[in-house]
C-alpha cells in the first residue's frame, strides 16, 4: 500500500469477500474466521436480515443531520436500552468513551476519573488519556490531566475511590490487555466503592458486549448496576457505529449543545444495529452460551496441556490463550494463515480469538483442531 500512512502492521493479503463465516482473499484463498473484525461481524458476513434492513434504507434516505428527530434512532435506543436509560449515539467506541468522559464530568462537576493498566478505551486524546497502555500513549504527551490508574483486579484500587473522583472506568474483561477477566467480588467492591462516594462507574462494552459472552452486556453476568455503559463494535456488524447508555439522571447534563456529532446515529448505521438487536433474542444468546460450553471444555482439554501454552482465558467467545515466551504469538498468527485460519494477537504474547458468534459447532471445533495443529 502506497497512499496511506504506514500506521498498521498489515498482513500481505486484501480480504475481498465474505460470507457466513468465512472471508476470501484476493489470491482466492478462504479462512476460517475467529476475529469477526475484532469482535464486530458477530452475525458474519452475510446476515439476511441485516442485509435486508441496510438495503431497505439505503434506497429511502442515508444521511440526515441530527437537528431532526430519528425514529430509527429511537427504535434502536429502545431495543439497546431499559426503563431507566437513554442512548446517545456516535461513529465508534472511542468517540462513545469520550462521551462517557465528558459527560461524566459534565455532571459531577468533578474531573479526576480512575481507569485501569492494560485497560483500552480508545486512540483520541481523551480515550487514550484513560488508555493504561504507555506503548499507545508514548509520543503523544501531554495527555488529557486528572487521569489515575490502578491496577486490575487489586483490592488497592478500592481505597482510591473517594468522593474526589467523577468516576471509574473499566472493562469487565480487558480484551486487548491480554483477555483477562475481572473477579466478581472485586467488581462488587469496586461498585459498591462508587455509590457510597457519589462516583459515576462507568462500563466499558466495547469488545465485551452485545453478545460477546452469552449476555447482551458481560456486566449482566457479574450483578453489575452502571451509570454510563458504551458500546459499538458488534452493534452495527461492521457499519461504523458507537453508543453511549446511561441513567436518565444524567440527562440534565447533556442538553442542547452539550455533545454532538455529524455522523452519529446514521440510518444506514442504525438499519444495520435494528438488525443486529433484532436477533439478539434470549433464544440466540443462550445458543452463545451452550456452543462456549463446547468450546471452553475442547480447549481446556485440547489446547491447555500443550507445553507451550500457560493460560487460557476469558469468558464464551471472547478467548485469550497465553503462550510461552519460547514462541512469538506473531509467529503463531502468520502459521495458522497458512492453514486457513485467522485469529489476533493481545498483550502479553496472547493469541486472541474471537469468533462470530453464528459459527457452527463443527466450525468452532475445526478452528480449534488447526491451532492445536500450529501449537503442538
Amino acid at each position: 500500500m502506497e497512499h496511506v500512512f504506514p500506521t498498521y502492521a498489515r498482513f500481505p493479503f486484501d480480504l475481498v469477500e465474505g460470507h457466513d463465516v468465512y472471508l476470501t482473499d484476493n489470491n482466492n484463498k478462504t479462512y476460517l474466521d475467529f476475529t469477526s473484525g475484532i469482535g464486530v461481524c458477530s452475525f458474519g458476513y452475510s446476515n439476511k436480515v441485516i442485509m435486508e434492513k441496510v438495503e431497505s434504507q439505503l434506497h429511502k434516505v442515508w444521511h440526515i443531520s441530527n437537528l431532526y428527530e430519528s425514529q430509527i434512532q429511537d427504535e434502536v435506543a429502545d431495543q439497546l436500552t431499559n426503563d431507566d436509560q437513554l442512548a446517545f449515539f456516535c461513529n465508534s467506541g472511542t468517540e462513545a468513551n469520550e462521551a462517557a468522559f465528558k459527560l461524566a464530568r459534565k455532571y459531577t462537576g468533578k474531573t479526576t476519573v480512575l481507569a485501569f493498566n492494560n485497560g483500552f478505551h480508545g486512540r483520541t486524546y481523551g480515550a487514550m488519556s484513560l488508555t493504561g497502555n504507555p506503548d499507545i500513549q508514548k509520543g503523544f504527551f501531554p495527555l488529557v490531566p486528572d487521569v489515575e490508574f490502578a491496577d486490575y483486579n487489586d483490592e488497592k484500587a478500592v481505597s482510591m475511590i473517594n468522593s474526589d473522583l467523577a468516576a471509574v472506568i473499566l472493562e469487565v474483561i480487558q480484551g486487548e490487555g491480554g483477555v483477562y477477566v475481572a473477579d466478581k467480588s472485586w467488581l462488587a467492591d469496586i461498585q459498591k466503592a462508587c455509590h457510597d462516594n457519589g462516583v459515576l462507574l462507568i462500563i466499558d462494552e466495547v469488545q465485551t458486549g452485545i453478545g460477546r459472552t452469552g449476555t447482551k452486556f458481560a456486566y449482566e453476568q457479574f450483578d453489575l448496576d452502571p451509570d454510563i455503559i458504551t458500546s459499538a463494535k458488534a452493534l452495527g456488524n461492521g457499519t461504523p457505529i458507537g453508543a453511549m447508555i446511561g441513567k436518565k439522571k444524567l440527562a440534565s447534563a447533556f442538553g442542547p449543545g452539550t455533545h454532538g456529532t455529524t455522523f452519529g446515529g446514521n440510518k444506514l448505521s442504525m438499519a444495520a444495529a435494528n438488525g443486529v438487536l433484532e436477533q439478539l433474542t434470549p433464544e440466540f444468546l443462550d445458543s452463545v452460551q451452550a456452543k462456549s460450553t463446547l468450546v471452553w471444555k475442547q480447549l481446556n482439554d485440547e489446547i491447555k496441556p500443550l507445553p507451550v501454552v500457560t493460560d487460557i482465558t476469558g469468558l464464551g467467545f471472547m478467548i485469550g490463550i497465553h503462550l510461552d515466551e519460547s514462541v512469538n504469538v506473531s509467529d503463531i498468527i502468520t502459521k495458522l494463515h497458512h492453514e486457513g485460519l485467522l485469529t489476533l494477537s493481545a498483550k502479553h504474547n496472547t493469541l486472541r480469538l474471537l469468533p462470530p458468534l453464528i459459527m457452527d459447532e463443527d466450525n468452532l471445533s475445526k478452528g480449534i483442531e488447526k491451532i492445536k495443529q500450529v501449537l503442538s
